[in-house]
């Protein structure tokens, strides 16, 4: 375990965070080369992709409900040194990942077609997200596993098994893709199932890698049989902590999901078009994601140990490396962006709906970094209720204007991305009013040192 609760904040957050950032700029180059390659194979791929790739967004509101809960409950028991509490939430976590793991997998399964159906621009696209998701889905569904004991990690401070593991099964998702998605070498292409097979090898390795890093009877953390019963009070408990910062996710999924279904009258070029741009947008972020991995344990230890004013520090700390990284990231979406879209479609139609969206959405990225690190605040505190309100906010401003532009004559897709910015700035104005309430509430209580 690593102690959080001494030394310099910003130097936690730092080197916890580039454990994070390794993985991340390594998965930021998987989106983008399976992107480029899933490009090779026309528009209605890149579309279908983006359609199936939705799924991602609910898997990952359902995995956060279980790694939101499991790092804030351990990280607080590692704050306090409580070792036994923390084997126990780390035993409870597993149980409940897989059990959310299989039910994904039923239900995935068995309603695939019909969502494709209703989401794709056209028959084609349809055909190849059914495809792609036969696959996907099984590979989503073992997602469970690797977050739940990559949370756990976090909760201790340990990041550097994490990015390990996770570097070396995107590594292999890389390589395997365009094997898979071309046939080369097996005269047997696949498309864009290709792709899907290749995240579901690289995941069942990941997930064997990284339960070793638990069988060492030393760990600080270990697979407990006797830790196995269910504890309801426990995953009431974790879910109460988890469930909100989920549902953000969840809220996240459905919005993009009306997204797509509002510009299908533009055809599967505008659909490609916004599926590349948001696939920039998830990279570039990536360097965020990082620093809210690190912010969620940092905090959270100090709370645990009743440090208030290092969860203070913490946070100011992380919303100034957060405004200078969105800040270049910003700058480059705002003046090149059909360089980024340009990479993966040469279409024109494609290219303009990116390079449009790119070029609006750039102007909400700083925002959307600091309500993120709000998030990762909340977590930190055990309360993620006031994070999901504000998301829920934020779908219902932008989603009815929307909603009602879209059935005039004359409606254009900026219009989609003009009440997006508009929406997040509102969105940023009442998380930050609601933080502040909560770190009043919760470290009046905490010492001040």
């Amino acid at each position: 375990m690593q102690d959080l609760t001494t030394g310099p904040v910003t130097r936690h957050l730092i080197k916890t965070s580039s454990f994070m950032l390794v993985t991340m700029v390594v998965q930021t180059m998987y989106i983008l080369v399976d992107l480029y390659w899933v490009g090779h194979l026309g528009t209605d791929a890149v579309a279908a992709v983006g359609i199936a790739g939705n799924i991602s967004f609910i898997v990952l509101a359902l995995t956060q409900m279980l790694g939101v809960g499991t790092t804030t409950l351990v990280s607080h028991a590692a704050g306090q040194k409580d070792h036994e509490r923390g084997l126990l939430v780390f035993n409870q976590s597993q149980v409940l990942s897989t059990i959310a793991g299989l039910a994904l997998l039923v239900v995935g399964m068995a309603t695939r077609r019909a969502y494709t159906a209703s989401v794709g621009a056209d028959a084609a696209t349809a055909d190849m997200a059914n495809d792609y998701l036969l696959w996907f889905i099984p590979a989503m569904a073992l997602q469970f596993l690797m977050v739940a004991m990559g949370a756990a990690l976090r909760g201790l401070g340990q990041f550097k098994p994490g990015m390990i593991v996770s570097t070396a099964t995107i590594a292999i998702n890389m390589a395997l893709a365009p094997v898979l998605i071309f046939g080369w070498g097996t005269g047997h292409p696949m498309g864009v199932a290709g792709a899907a097979v290749a995240t579901l090898i690289s995941i069942v390795v990941g997930v064997i890698w990284l339960t070793t890093y638990f069988l060492d009877k030393n760990s600080f953390l270990t697979f407990t049989p006797r830790d196995w019963s269910p504890q309801l009070g426990l995953w009431k408990k974790m879910l109460g902590i988890g469930l909100p910062s989920g549902a953000e996710f969840g809220l996240m999924a459905i919005y993009l999901v009306f997204v797509y279904s509002i510009i299908k009258p533009f055809g599967a070029e505008a659909q490609a078009g916004f599926g590349i741009g948001g696939r920039v947008v998830q990279a570039g972020f990536m360097p965020v994601v990082a620093l809210g991995f690190a912010v969620a344990p940092v905090a959270g230890q100090n709370v645990g140990a009743k440090l208030g004013a290092r969860v203070r520090e913490t946070y100011r700390s992380a919303v100034m490396l957060v405004v200078i990284v969105m800040t270049l990231f910003a700058v480059l979406c705002h003046v090149a962006p059909e360089a980024f879209i340009g990479i993966f479609s040469s279409d024109p139609r494609v290219i303009a709906v990116g390079t449009e969206y790119l070029k609006i959405v750039s102007w909400n990225y700083i925002a959307s970094g600091v309500i993120f690190v709000n998030s990762s605040m909340f977590q930190a505190l055990g309360n993620t209720i006031p994070s999901l309100v504000t998301s829920a906010v934020r779908l219902i401003v932008v989603a009815v204007p929307v909603l009602w532009l879209s059935q005039r004559a004359g409606f254009e897709l900026h219009w989609i991305w003009y009440l997006s910015v508009g929406s997040v700035l509102f969105q940023l104005a009442l998380s930050l009013w609601l933080l502040r309430r909560e770190l009043t509430r919760t470290l009046g209580a905490v010492s001040p040192t």
